[in-house]
């Protein structure tokens, strides 16, 4: 399966990510050890969108809380970079892109990252996988 994350990054050249209880969405909490991934340095937090392509080394659910009735999965993941974003690709290269039965991957990556833009992990589409791979510089 391949997932996107989108989130705070510190080093956006860093050979290793570690992300910690990280929101899922749209099929995230899936992410299993393996899966590709590709790397969103979240707006929000002074990031530039794509930065980076990875594979995942390891992945554990985040226990729930039994006394909450509702609350979102979380997940803790580790990912090896595999490739460096070389073209830009964040909030204002996706915005355009609102026709949300249009099936084109700028549009599901603007519904599941930007419609509600809170940080997350979210599973994307075979064609999306294919789209982002035109991003990058592989190591």
């Amino acid at each position: 399966m391949t997932y996107a994350i989108k989130t705070g990054v510190e080093d956006t050249r860093a050979r290793t990510f570690v992300f910690a209880a990280q929101k899922t969405m749209y099929g995230g909490k899936r992410i299993a050890e393996g899966d590709v991934v590709f790397l969103f340095a979240s707006e929000n937090e002074g990031g530039q969108g794509l930065i980076a392509r990875g594979l995942v080394t390891s992945s554990e659910a985040t226990p729930r809380h039994p006394d909450l009735e509702r609350q979102t999965p979380r997940v803790s993941v580790s990912v090896r970079r595999t490739a460096l974003a070389t073209k830009r690709l964040g909030r204002n290269e996706l915005k355009r892109f609102r026709d949300w039965k249009d099936g084109r991957p700028e549009t599901e990556l603007n519904f599941k990252f930007y419609r509600q833009a809170t940080n997350k992990i979210v599973d994307i589409s075979d064609a999306t996988a294919a789209f982002l791979e035109g991003f990058f510089q592989h190591l």
